[in-house]
């Protein structure tokens, strides 16, 4: 299964955050670390959707006041989304392996 890249994100996010993983620290998490704008839609998409392949499980919190009664979902990666990241990051690294070279000579 490959992954594209915000997949990518996310799950690694989620792998940084542990068992504080939910939206709101996930969109938090890839922004800091990429510097990229994360729209929720785009995230809560991606969730469900990573959700579906299995890549990730999500349980749901209690209810708290300070969120007006609605309860956080929280996200772990499953052990095929391990899997998952495993196979893409030794699929990438092999891509970028005696590229350096190619790469200086562009600038």
């Amino acid at each position: 299964m490959f992954l594209g890249e915000f997949e990518q994100m996310v799950l690694l996010s989620i792998v940084q955050l542990g068992d504080d993983a939910y939206g709101v620290k996930i969109r938090e998490e890839i922004e800091a670390r990429t510097g990229r704008d994360v729209a929720r839609g785009a995230l809560y998409t991606t969730l469900d959707r990573i959700e579906a392949k299995g890549l990730v499980t999500s349980v749901t919190g209690d209810s708290t006041a300070e969120r007006g009664g609605r309860p956080r979902r929280y996200f772990a990666v499953s052990p095929v989304g391990m899997a998952a990241l495993r196979a893409s990051r030794k699929a990438l690294l092999n891509l970028w392996t005696g590229i350096e070279e190619a790469l200086s000579e562009q600038s």
